[in-house]
């Protein structure tokens, strides 16, 4: 054992902790090294993150954690080859600890860096399971083989087992952050929530069921539409079917979806508002937010920020989203928070949203609270940095 490999710290107490990250931008990979920082930061540790510039860089270096510049996000090989000399001597002259790379290509710098230097490597996978296609099963390999690596949900955390042959106690299940604290109720007045109702031209005490999402085939709109159909001729006139998302990457799409409403004869009780600037308002003006997703979505963010809104969610069981939302059979009805329904079955889908729109004024504002509570502990910036704080403590805490 080397001299430095004896002195290194045991806990996070006057430990050196480096991320690479893309860049400071204000998107969930930000904002959460700002955040993992900031709990290093009140933990004693010294806190570094490297990676392209932007506007969280000062709320970054307003609690003393530092920024360093680099392109940490590119693919070219050249670059890959040059940010790992540079990280080779930035690890050995600053006495890093744990190198935490949040990105493939910064995987790749962050393997060649350290693989003769006594430090701890952790990797991040992405929310999206890679393509088999070049070079992108060379690029993951990398994000493999750190010795602790953090996936986002089990869904790719079973995958990436598979297919990379990782063992079960080096992988660990930690989600994505949303911004518990924006998609709060106390954080959004009755003026915003009429503001967006009267955008979308729904008038007081009408119901609004929320389809969140892009429009895309993948993200089920057409199937929502049909479920639309199913519970409005049950009788109800009070529903109003809130379509939310960007429409523009998928025109066809879209003018397909405006014509099938007509179609079905409810488009009266159908609105397509396009993207909305104000998410947590548009779902604190629903009753339910619906995400129904026919192929794993990116993330289940829209899933989360819902729950942490105290919202009823009714989502399908695919990719990740299952694992975002608390529905028998993995919990008790009495803990629900939402309902999980098989993709593209209409019928389901439209009974779930029934039951959701079903529950009485107590009822409501209790699944709304559990829906809460849930967001705030398992998805919170604080929660996740917390969940994070624990790999590093127990790499540090390794003998030797």
């Amino acid at each position: 054992m080397s001299a430095r490999a004896a002195s290194k710290p045991r806990s996070l107490d006057g430990a050196t902790i480096l991320q690479l990250v893309p860049a400071l931008r204000d998107d969930p990979a930000g904002n959460a090294a700002v955040e993992i920082a900031r709990m290093l930061s009140i933990a004693g540790a010294r806190a570094i993150v490297a990676g392209d510039g932007g506007p969280l860089a000062g709320a970054l270096r307003s609690f003393g954690a530092e920024w360093l510049p680099m392109e940490a996000g590119s693919f070219n090989p050249f670059t890959i080859g040059s940010n790992a000399r540079k990280l080779a001597k930035l690890i050995a002259a600053e006495r890093v600890d744990i190198v935490h790379a949040q990105h493939a290509a910064a995987a790749w710098s962050a393997l060649w860096a350290t693989r003769q230097q006594p430090v701890f490597l952790v990797t991040s996978f992405a929310d999206r399971l890679p393509t088999r296609r070049w070079p992108w099963p060379i690029l993951l390999r990398s994000v493999a083989l750190g010795h602790r690596v953090i996936a986002p949900s089990s869904y790719v955390s079973v995958r990436m087992m598979e297919r990379y042959r990782i063992p079960a106690n080096r992988i660990t299940v930690i989600p994505r952050a949303v911004d518990t604290a924006a998609f709060s109720p106390e954080a959004i007045d009755a003026e915003r929530i009429a503001e967006v109702r009267d955008a979308w031209d729904v008038p007081p005490g009408m119901r609004t069921v929320m389809i969140a999402g892009r429009l895309t085939p993948w993200n089920g709109q057409m199937s929502a539409l049909d479920v639309a159909r199913l519970v409005l001729d049950k009788g109800r006139r009070d529903i109003a079917f809130v379509f939310v998302g960007e429409d523009a990457s998928h025109p066809r799409f879209a003018a397909e979806l405006h014509g099938h409403a007509p179609a079905q004869g409810i488009k009266t009780y159908c609105r397509f508002v396009g993207h909305c600037p104000d998410m947590p308002a548009a779902m604190a003006a629903a009753d339910v937010v619906v995400v129904p997703a026919l192929h794993p979505p990116l993330s289940g963010r829209i899933v989360a920020e819902a729950q942490a809104l105290g919202r009823a969610v009714v989502t399908t069981a695919v990719g990740m989203l299952p694992e975002n939302v608390l529905a028998p059979p993995r919990m008790g009805d009495e803990l629900r928070t939402g309902w999980v329904v098989r993709p593209n079955h209409p019928a389901e889908l439209a009974s779930a949203i029934e039951a959701a729109l079903a529950l009485d004024t107590t009822a409501a504002e209790a699944l709304g609270a559990r829906a809460r509570q849930f967001a705030e502990f398992m998805f919170s910036p604080q929660s996740v940095a917390e969940a994070i704080r624990e790999v590093y403590t127990s790499l540090l805490s390794r003998d030797g």
